[in-house]
């Protein structure tokens, strides 16, 4: 059943701890565009990083590209996107409000939001008209038809268009994949629900090039790959699920498509799609463009258009899955703990340095210890306040370590490590710390 409660706890959380904040928020906002906060942009970044290890460093058959944002019109026409990239739009001349045509069913009339949009007696909606979802900009000093381009709606198309190129520098052979990381944009008619769907957003996709025959092979290895990987980031099993697309489901050039699914407090909701894309990207743009894109098979003697198997996967939307997952509630001494518990390799910040108290030396000594930390990993430095509430913060940053210096600490060179998901502390050596945090918050 949908939280809205959790989910409005959760924005809360993001805006008071930096991680998420409303676009333009001093001008009154802009709708369904978000800036990442210090600890946002980190855990963002330890995601992208963490995808980008365990498709290009990890593996001798993935290359990696950064294609530009802007491209030839014409591939977007090859592509369809400027025909047949549409949603059906319908707006109410009472309340002015937009919804898409295909989803009234999920959409709540802003005047009576227990009833979907045309069951109210006061609605008066337009007949459904289609409405393409590509920003469309100009690219000169005179906005001209010949120079319009459009800001790109998906970051595969740049991959399919740089397939040769890749191949032929890289010296790779069948089957090898494209992995990117980037921008894309959507002129999207109802965005919603926080980071999950907004009109700019960053995609991470890999483009795996197959001969035909073999994909069925790799789709359902690939399947396994990625399960997999979201398994490692920490998210829990139990909120993760396969939706098959049905035929009346697939588009149009797909074979077979799996979406992975998380159960947000809003619904379960894709994460992560896994296509099967046969031939149709590189056959489209190889007519489109006259340029010959088949693979030669030298072992074999034989030519052929590789099919493709996608796996895409959104970077805003792991990263509001991940909050969402670490997002908990706990009652402690009559009070309510709110934690974050992030998979340490991800958390935005790995540990927080605080002197129990302002004197007696223990500033200077957590001062040289926490730089000493942060040549290695992100590490927070806070001597303001109780030490409970100091906890606290910290619980809410998700950050797993806390290292306290204390009294004891001149004495016999120990300080004090609470751990954030149980709130046990134990008490290792100051020269035990290097070692004692390699072996919890790595990389792997």
């Amino acid at each position: 059943m949908a939280d809205q409660t959790l989910m409005e706890k959760l924005v809360s959380l993001c805006k008071r701890r930096g991680f998420v904040f409303q676009s333009s928020e001093i001008y009154g906002g802009l709708g369904s565009v978000w800036d990442y906060g210090p600890l946002g942009v980190a855990l963002k970044k330890n995601i992208k990083e963490r995808w980008w290890r365990a498709m290009v460093h990890a593996r001798d058959d993935i290359e990696g590209l950064d294609a530009a944002i802007l491209m030839h019109p014409r591939v977007w026409e090859a592509s369809g996107h400027v025909s047949g990239f549409t949603d059906p739009l319908v707006d109410c001349r009472a309340c002015k409000a937009r919804f898409r045509a295909d989803q009234l069913d999920l959409a709540r009339c802003p005047e009576k939001p227990s009833l979907k949009p045309g069951a109210h007696t006061k609605c008066d909606l337009t007949e459904p008209r289609m409405f393409n979802l590509m920003f469309k900009t100009f690219m000169g000093p005179l906005e001209e038809t010949a120079a319009a381009v459009y800001l790109r709606p998906e970051t595969a198309q740049g991959i399919y268009v740089n397939y040769l190129n890749v191949l032929q520098s890289s010296r790779q052979r069948i089957p090898f994949g494209i992995a990117q990381i980037g921008k894309a944009f959507r002129n999207e008619i109802t965005p919603g629900n926080f980071i999950f769907r907004t009109r700019e957003f960053e995609q991470m996709e890999m483009q795996f090039f197959v001969k035909p025959g073999a994909d069925a092979d790799w789709f359902e290895q690939w399947r396994g790959f990625r399960m997999a990987w979201h398994h490692h980031l920490g998210l829990r099993p139990e909120k993760l699920r396969w939706h098959q697309h049905a035929a009346n489901e697939l588009a149009h050039y797909a074979r077979a498509a799996y979406d992975i699914e998380y159960e947000f407090p809003f619904g379960w909701q894709e994460i992560e799609g896994i296509h099967n894309r046969g031939d149709f990207d590189l056959g489209r743009h190889q007519e489109h463009s006259g340029k010959k894109l088949e693979y030669f098979d030298q072992a074999e003697n034989t030519r052929y258009l590789p099919y493709i198997i996608e796996t895409s996967a959104g970077a805003d939307r792991v990263t509001l899955t991940v909050l969402a997952d670490a997002y908990r509630e706990e009652q402690v001494e009559g009070e309510v703990r709110v934690v974050l518990g992030f998979n340490p390799a991800i958390a935005p910040i790995k540990a927080a340095v605080l002197p129990l108290v302002k004197k007696d030396g223990m500033p200077e000594v957590a001062t040289a210890l926490y730089h000493e930390l942060r040549k290695r990993w992100p590490c927070f430095y806070d001597d303001a306040g109780a030490i409970g509430r100091r906890y606290r913060r910290m619980d809410e940053a998700g950050t797993p370590f806390c290292i306290t210096i204390d009294g004891q600490t001149s004495t016999d060179r120990t300080v004090t490590v609470r751990h954030r998901d149980s709130m046990l502390q134990e008490r290792p050596s100051i020269d035990q710390l290097t070692d004692f945090l390699a072996e919890r918050v790595s990389e792997g």
